[in-house]
């Protein structure tokens, strides 16, 4: 592995993995600053602010920000997280330059015309609505809000309709001057490039970055309750979780693969109990969201209004089932799944991009792989089931919508879950 990391002047940090045997490169800047970083009354600003960023520079109207990339075949794109917010492209090894220059205008010199402000606006209410007419889309953030209620950590990426109608261009602006700073950022390059070329590209780009740090963002504090919206849908769309563990916690290896073994393929506990020998449920799934200081541990599942009463009980006796512990092949077949998806993921110039990104911003240096293949075959069924107990000891959150008249109370399945 040469993965090379460099610092520059202003608290930058520049990262290359490269891929001797690829010609094209991905390359990108990972700010870290997202929703969790917002106040309650600009809600949605780091979303809207990504998008800004594509409406025109000093330089560069919006067309043309688009048109240089895709003239030489590129892709350009991005997206807003919770803890991140990603600008990126993909371009041929000679087009690196290139790409280097629009990612750093965009961020660094927005125009955020007054016009553009209101044309993406619109845009932006249309994707809510959009969102709000997608109930297994929206279901995921009331179950976040439901985790985290009251707190940044549980509010919507996209924000709520109302507070984008209302928010200011100066608003937006002011934003991204308090929080986008140098030591916020980390570019990243993965695929045919050069490190020290590529860090004077970026040095040259993104010299004019302040190094101030931007404000901190509220801890999360984890607390579970319960959300139900009854909908004349089909299906009622269902989250069950819990208390996570954050990305430096002991706990997330062995909490990764026990959410493989218990959601996380075909051949998983609730998918062959719940779907293939019983047909409740289309889809049925765990996953384990991890943050700087918190996590998620959640489990989804799409039913009808009548099978949604035998769903449930299932999937909360298969949690605590998992506390009497596991066959050595189940773990080790966990273990292959979580340990190929690692390992094709280098197969891939932007899988490594972002990668090597969030790990400097998350542990402050990046990973090797060999390590991450290490820690994950070091999980052994004593992890597991104290991972589970884990789970289970926190308080659940419920996020459900749809006809949800035969779904037990909160307190009935909390009740399940510890006996």
């Amino acid at each position: 592995m040469n993965v090379r990391v460099s610092e520059l002047p202003n608290g930058i940090r520049v990262v290359t993995d490269p891929m001797r045997t690829v010609a094209t490169v991905s390359v990108g800047a990972w700010v870290a600053v997202g929703t969790r970083h917002e106040d309650a009354a600009v809600n949605g600003v780091s979303h809207f602010l990504e998008h800004m960023a594509f409406k025109g520079t000093e330089r560069r109207s919006a067309q043309a920000i688009v048109e240089e990339i895709e003239s030489v075949g590129g892709h350009l794109n991005a997206y807003t997280a919770r803890e991140n917010t990603a600008y990126f492209a993909k371009v041929l090894e000679d087009d690196l330059p290139l790409a280097v220059d629009v990612i750093s205008d965009i961020l660094l010199n927005p125009t955020m015309a007054a016009d553009e402000v209101e044309r993406e606006r619109a845009v932006i209410l249309q994707e809510i609505h959009q969102a709000h007419d997608t109930p297994d889309d929206v279901v995921f953030d009331k179950f976040q809000e439901a985790a985290f209620p009251g707190q940044p950590m549980g509010r919507p990426v996209l924000g709520e309709a109302d507070i984008i109608a209302g928010l200011s261009r100066d608003s937006i602006v002011g934003y991204m001057r308090e929080q986008y700073s140098a030591p916020r950022l980390v570019i990243a390059a993965a695929g045919k490039v050069d490190h020290d070329r590529f860090v004077e590209l970026v040095g040259t780009a993104f010299d004019t970055l302040p190094a101030a740090n931007g404000r901190a963002p509220e801890a999360a504090k984890y607390t579970g309750s319960d959300f139900r919206e009854d909908r004349n849908l089909e299906q009622v769309h269902i989250l069950l979780g819990f208390d996570g563990v954050a990305f430096d916690d002991e706990g997330y290896y062995p909490l990764a693969v026990l959410s493989t073994l218990v959601g996380g393929g075909m051949s998983s506990r609730l998918f062959q109990e719940v779907r293939e020998k019983r047909g409740l449920v289309y889809s049925i799934y765990s996953f384990a969201a991890n943050y700087a200081d918190s996590g998620l541990f959640g489990i989804y599942a799409g039913t009808g209004p009548d099978e949604v009463a035998e769903v449930m009980p299932i999937v909360c006796d298969e949690l605590v089932r998992l506390q009497d512990g596991m066959p050595e092949d189940e773990i080790r077949r966990a273990r292959a799944q979580l340990k190929s998806s690692t390992l094709m993921a280098l197969e891939s110039t932007s899988s490594r991009c972002e990668a090597a990104a969030r790990q400097l911003q998350v542990y402050g240096r990046t990973v090797p792989t060999d390590e991450v293949i290490e820690r994950i075959d070091a999980v052994g069924e004593s992890d597991l089931i104290k991972a589970a107990e884990r789970l289970v000891a926190s308080a659940p959150t419920l996020a459900a919508m749809g006809p949800t008249g035969k779904l037990e109370s909160y307190e009935e399945i909390a009740g399940r879950l510890t006996g």
